[in-house]
């Protein structure tokens, strides 16, 4: 390397010897990417605090569904405020500067919440099951001290299993040589062995991928089913009026469960596929494209407001009455009308 070169070479700590390298990025894409990063970031917490308070405010929100919904954006909300900014800034410039157990901190506090958020989803998904294909049972099996102790469960199982495997180092042994090698001050990695990497992507998006897709296709089967039933009991004058209703029900039914499919493993897949094999392959994975990999999967917890909350009429209402109240000075009632 020519000393010119040399020259040119940024570092995140100039004084220290061991310093790693600062991403050399023109001003115009740090500040595009500091936008990106930072819409992202926004979206994420104050849509997350938007159903928090709405669920809180509103005692017709209350329900064993809306609960688990509301932890989601507990969750969600977390992860836009605590992890997201500081991953923005090592996305952007390539640098750590917060030591190395506030590192560890990050990386356990970030697979606990990308985990917890995936488990809420997937508690969703049976919840929906249940509700539909059980009514009855549902009603009354399912409460919100039921569903209390299961989002307890979550937090605190995510919470041990990440922390504990970050700070007690299983994730990185039998790689101690390859992290002394990749080592340099400033730098904040987290590295999955083989063993680790696997577990974490079944734990992260397969399990959570199957339930979801499972249990939303039985339900799409049923409420197809119930809306046909319901078309072909209808009066032969009502026929045509109740005909288009149900098929409205059906199509409007298939967008939204696409729409939480969709967005799911487009979000998770890319990171997940990555976690699994670069293990396998020496992390050949360049740096940039896994943290752009990381915030295709942030993205999921900044579009679970506009999947669970601002798709369905009864949070359109609080949204605007609480917009409209604390916001704009009008008097709305604290009491809302739902259908």
């Amino acid at each position: 390397m020519s000393s010119n070169e040399t020259e040119n070479i940024l570092l995140c700590y100039p004084l220290h010897p061991d310093s790693c390298p600062r991403a050399h990025r023109l001003t115009v894409v740090k500040v595009t990417m500091y936008t990106v990063m930072l819409l992202i970031i926004l979206m994420t917490v104050f849509g997350n605090l938007l159903i928090i308070i709405s669920i809180s405010y509103f005692k017709q929100l209350q329900s064993p569904t809306h609960l688990i919904v509301q932890s989601l954006a507990v969750c969600d909300c977390l992860l836009g405020s605590l992890v997201m900014p500081y991953s923005m800034v090592r996305s952007v410039e390539g640098c750590w500067f917060l030591g190395d157990v506030i590192c560890k901190v990050h990386s356990s506090l970030d697979m606990t919440l990308c985990i917890c958020s995936l488990i809420h989803l997937s508690l969703i998904s049976i919840d929906r099951y249940w509700a539909i294909c059980d009514p009855l049972k549902y009603k009354m099996r399912i409460t919100n001290n039921t569903v209390t102790v299961f989002i307890t469960f979550t937090w605190i199982f995510s919470f041990m299993y990440c922390f504990s495997i970050v700070f007690s180092g299983v994730n990185v042994v039998g790689m101690e040589a390859f992290i002394l090698q990749m080592y340099c001050f400033g730098g904040c990695v987290l590295f999955l062995n083989k063993e680790w990497g696997l577990t974490s992507v079944i734990l992260l998006f397969i399990i959570p991928g199957t339930i979801m897709s499972s249990l939303y296709i039985i339900i799409f089967n049923v409420v197809k089913k119930h809306a046909k039933v319901l078309s072909e009991k209808v009066s032969v004058i009502t026929t045509g009026v109740n005909s288009q209703s149900s098929a409205h029900r059906e199509r409007k039914a298939a967008k939204t469960l696409a729409l939480v499919m969709g967005v799911f493993f487009l979000c998770w897949l890319p990171c997940s596929i990555v976690n699994a094999v670069d293990p396998f392959l020496n992390f050949v994975t360049p740096g940039v494209v896994f943290e752009a990999l990381i915030w295709f999967a942030y993205f999921n917890s900044a579009c679970n407001p506009l999947i669970y909350g601002f798709f369905y009429p009864r949070f359109q209402k609080a949204f605007k009455t609480l917009i409209f109240t604390y916001i704009c000075g009008f008097n709305h009632s604290h009491t809302l009308t739902f259908e």
